[in-house]
C-alpha cells in the first residue's frame, strides 16, 4: 500500500471514530439546556433529574471525544507534514482558538455543572449549563471553520516560498461556506442527540422503568428532532447544496451522478454510476428538478462532469454518489418517523404505541450512519484537493513516512479503539441501568416489566 492511501485510510478511520462522540455531546448540550430551562421555570424536579442523567452521558462522550481527538492533532505533523508546513499558519488559528477558548470553557463548566449544583443554586447552575452549551457549540464552530477553509479557502495569500499565510482572520471566521456548513452540521448533531434521547425513553417505557422520566426523554427528543430534521432538509441542506454548486461545481455533478451537461437536468433518486459508460444504470429520476433546485429554473443548464477536466473530478465518483444519496435518504426517513411521532405525541397515543416505541428505540444508530455519510460526502467531494484549488491531497503527506509505517499505526488504532469501544459501551450500559435517579423512578408503564415483547 502506498503512503498516500495509508495516510488517507488512517485519517478517515480515526476521524470517523472520533466524531461518533462530539456529535452527541453537541446535540445533548442544547437538549440539556432545554431541560434545565424547563426545570428552572417550572420547579419540576423530574426535569432537573433528566438533565443530570443526560449530563452523565454527555461527560462519558466528552471524555471519549478528548481521548480520540488528540491523535487527530498529531496526525497533522506525523502524516501530513507538508500540508501543516504550508497551511499551518491558517488552520493553526482556528484549531488554537478551539482549544484555548471553546474546549476550556466547555470542560471547566462541565465540572461545575456535574458537581456544583448545591453550591451554585438553581440560577447559577442553569448558567453553567448554558456555558457548557456555548463551549460545545463554539468548539464545533472553530473546527468547522477549519474545514470550511479547506473546502473554500478565503482570506489568505501565498508567499514566494509557497507558504499559505492568513491575511484576514475575519474572512476566515465569516467564510461563506461556513455560513451554511456550520448550522447544517449542528442541526445534524441535534438530530443525533434527540434520537438517542427518545430511543432511551422508548427503551425505558418498553421495559417498564423510570416512567415519568422516559416520557420527558421522548417528548423532548421527538419535538427537537422533528424540528431539526425538517430544518436539515430546508433551508440548511438546500443552502449547503448551493454552496457546492457555487464553489465546487464538479462535486455537485458527481454527487448527483450527472455525467453530461443538460438543460432541465433531472434529479436522480436511484441509480448506479457506471464510470465506463459515464451513465447511471437503472436510473429513477425526476425530470428538471435538479435544475430547479440549483438555479430555481426548470430549464436551467446544469454542468455535468464532462464540462470539467478529468483531473478535476472527485477521486471516487461512485462512493461520493452513494454517500450523498444515503445521507439524503436517511434524512428523509428521519423526517417521516419523527414528524409522525410528533403527531402521535400531539394526539396522545405515542406513549402507548409499542410499534412506535420500538421504531424510536431502533432508530438510535441511524443518525450516526447518516452523519458519517454526510462527512464522507464533504470530504470525498473536496478530493483531489486537500485545500480546494490550492493544494492537492498527494502534495500534503509527510515525505519521510512510508506506507508501511502508516499501515502499522492504523492497525494499532484498530486495537486501541476496539478497547475504548468496549469501555465506552460498558459505561453507557451502567448509566442506562442506573437510570435518571435511583430514588425517582416513576410508576411502571402499562407493559410487561423486564420484557421487550
Amino acid at each position: 500500500m502506498d503512503a498516500l492511501t495509508a495516510d488517507r485510510l488512517q485519517f478517515a478511520f480515526t476521524i470517523v471514530f472520533h466524531y461518533l462522540f462530539p456529535q452527541l455531546t453537541m446535540g445533548l448540550a442544547l437538549l440539556i439546556l432545554i431541560l434545565k430551562t424547563i426545570a428552572l421555570r417550572t420547579a419540576n424536579e423530574e426535569y432537573n433529574q433528566a438533565a443530570h442523567f443526560w449530563t452523565r452521558i454527555f461527560a462519558i462522550n466528552f471524555a471519549m471525544g478528548v481521548v480520540t481527538g488528540v491523535p487527530m492533532e498529531f496526525q497533522f505533523g506525523t502524516n501530513w507534514a507538508a500540508f501543516s508546513r504550508s497551511a499551518g499558519g491558517v488552520i493553526g488559528q482556528t484549531l488554537a482558538m478551539e482549544g484555548v477558548f471553546a474546549f476550556f470553557l466547555e470542560s471547566s463548566f462541565l465540572g461545575l455543572f456535574l458537581f456544583g449544583e448545591k453550591r451554585l443554586g438553581p440560577r447559577l447552575h442553569w448558567a453553567a449549563a448554558f456555558l457548557v452549551f456555548l463551549g460545545s457549540w463554539s468548539s464545533g464552530y472553530f473546527i468547522i471553520a477549519t474545514n470550511a477553509w479547506m473546502q473554500h479557502p478565503v482570506g489568505y495569500r501565498v508567499t514566494s516560498g509557497g507558504v499559505i499565510e492568513l491575511e484576514s482572520l475575519w474572512s476566515l471566521l465569516s467564510n461563506p461556506w461556513l455560513a451554511w456548513q456550520y448550522p447544517h452540521n449542528m442541526s445534524a448533531a441535534v438530530i443525533t442527540g434527540s434520537i438517542v434521547m427518545s430511543a432511551n425513553g422508548a427503551f425505558y417505557l418498553l421495559t417498564g422503568q423510570h416512567h415519568a422520566h422516559a416520557r420527558i426523554f421522548i417528548r423532548t427528543g421527538v419535538i427537537a428532532g422533528a424540528i431539526a430534521s425538517c430544518l436539515m432538509m430546508y433551508p440548511l441542506g438546500d443552502g449547503q447544496a448551493r454552496n457546492v454548486a457555487a464553489y465546487q461545481p464538479a462535486t455537485l455533478s458527481a454527487m448527483e451522478g450527472l455525467f453530461h451537461t443538460e438543460k432541465g437536468a433531472p434529479l436522480a433518486i436511484l441509480g448506479q454510476p457506471n464510470m465506463e459508460t459515464q451513465t447511471l444504470d437503472n436510473p429513477l429520476v425526476i425530470p428538471d428538478v435538479l435544475s430547479f433546485l440549483t438555479y430555481q429554473r426548470f430549464t436551467a443548464e446544469v454542468k455535468g462532469l464532462d464540462a470539467y477536466p478529468r483531473d478535476q473530478w472527485p477521486d471516487n465518483v461512485p462512493l461520493l454518489y452513494y454517500a450523498y444519496h444515503n445521507m439524503v435518504g436517511l434524512g428523509t426517513f428521519f423526517i417521516a418517523i419523527l414528524v409522525f411521532a410528533l403527531f402521535a405525541l400531539w394526539r396522545g397515543f405515542l406513549y402507548e404505541s409499542r410499534l412506535l416505541l420500538w421504531g424510536l428505540m431502533l432508530l438510535a444508530p441511524f443518525p450516526y450512519i447518516a452523519t458519517t455519510f454526510g462527512w464522507m460526502t464533504a470530504e470525498l467531494g473536496r478530493q483531489p484537493w486537500l485545500v480546494y484549488g490550492l493544494m492537492r491531497t498527494s502534495e500534503g503527506i509527510s515525505p519521510r513516512v512510508s506506507g508501511g509505517n502508516a499501515l502499522f499505526t492504523l492497525i494499532g488504532f484498530f486495537g486501541m479503539y476496539g478497547v475504548l469501544s468496549l469501555l465506552f459501551l460498558f459505561l453507557i450500559y451502567f448509566e442506562v441501568q442506573r437510570g435518571p435517579t435511583a430514588q425517582a423512578q416513576g410508576p411502571a408503564a402499562p407493559v410487561q416489566t423486564g420484557s421487550l415483547v
